[in-house]
């Protein structure tokens, strides 16, 4: 029979608790900083501390105008270390996340699941009845972390109202990664485990905890989400601290670490809705080709990111206790992409310039 713990005993279990979450700044003595989730005041991080090479600040810039960039943040520690905007942009301007707004969804289903309102080896026809044209048996094999992983093995051609009739098979789920917008059933999932609109569930759980701005928005393919880059600054904040949020434990600590794990090894660049660098193959949207080497090879190692179409980016770089976001149009059309792009190894290569 479980027994009370003496005081004592309660000491020793709470000290790994704090100690936890301090080794999340494993990149700085410093501890984060979080703004207020109210006020629009956020404290800024001088370069010179930081011993930045500030003389390389206007090829950043330079570069920045050139690939059609709108907001342009850099925090360390929690804090503002750079904040740039352009083309008549400001801290109050409203843009997409495009598929950078799919780490949103897969935290939220991380929520949904400490809520134990679904669990990630469910079947999706438990939320969403028979949704696919495939046999009984194999759409009974398509759970939750198939949608979140890109995993279904359903068919990836053009699909962009998702229906039924084209949800077809190509393989049996968790076998085959392939980058399509069949993810956004998971926004269904939610919205039935949760018995709200998803929209509602996002803002309760996600949105007004850590005082986002901004808004879900039906796209040409999928339901995008529209915000400052700021409040796209705080959710990569989030995401560097393991899901906390100025000690408030928002989505479970195991959950976020597993979600920047590779999901699998078809593509173990992947994990959930996150891109993971510093792995030894990856693969794009569009393709089935298995590329080796890092997804970013300029970037650290240890970095995972949200990226969406026209380079919208959110880099989360717990190394150096940084996140980074980037919002605006397509770099080059020349590269366009649906997600990873030559961009991404270029902006780096600026940014390396300045941080190092």
């Amino acid at each position: 029979m479980f027994k009370p713990l003496k005081k004592w005993m309660l000491l020793f279990v709470a000290i790994p608790v704090i100690m936890s979450f301090a080794i999340v700044q494993k990149g700085s003595n410093q501890a984060l900083y979080f703004p207020s989730k109210d006020g629009k005041e956020w404290q800024t991080e001088n370069m010179e501390n930081l011993k930045w090479n500030t003389a390389k600040l206007a090829d950043l810039k330079e570069f920045l105008i050139k690939s059609n960039t709108k907001s342009f943040i850099i925090l360390v520690n929690g804090k503002i270390a750079m904040e740039e905007y352009f083309e008549r942009h400001t801290a109050a301007s409203i843009w997409q996340w495009n598929s950078a707004g799919k780490t949103l969804v897969g935290t939220l289903t991380g929520i949904a699941a400490q809520e134990k309102l679904l669990n990630l080896d469910d079947k999706v026809n438990v939320y969403l009845g028979n949704w696919t044209n495939l046999t009984q048996e194999k759409e009974d094999k398509i759970c939750v972390k198939h949608l979140i992983t890109m995993t279904t093995g359903l068919s990836d051609k053009r699909n962009p109202f998702l229906k039924k009739r084209k949800l077809t098979y190509i393989a049996d789920a968790g076998n085959r990664w392939s980058y399509s917008n069949v993810f956004q059933k998971q926004m269904d999932v939610i919205g039935k485990a949760s018995k709200m609109d998803f929209e509602s569930y996002f803002n309760a759980k996600i949105k007004n905890k850590i005082g986002m701005d901004g808004y879900w928005k039906n796209g040409k393919i999928f339901r995008i989400y529209n915000s400052s880059a700021r409040s796209m600054a705080r959710f990569g904040l989030l995401a560097l601290a393991m899901g906390n949020w100025d000690g408030q434990q928002v989505v479970n600590e195991q959950f976020m670490k597993q979600s920047i794990t590779s999901s699998q090894q078809v593509n173990p660049s992947y994990g959930f809705f996150w891109w993971l660098n510093g792995k030894s193959k990856f693969m794009v949207p569009g393709e089935q080709k298995v590329y080796t080497g890092a997804l970013v090879p300029n970037a650290p190692a240890d970095m995972y990111a949200g990226m969406g179409a026209a380079d919208n980016r959110v880099y989360v770089i717990p190394s150096k206790n940084m996140v980074i976001v980037r919002m605006g149009k397509v770099a080059n059309k020349k590269k366009r992409s649906f997600a990873v792009s030559g961009f991404d190894n270029e902006l780096w290569a600026k940014i390396n310039a300045v941080i190092k």
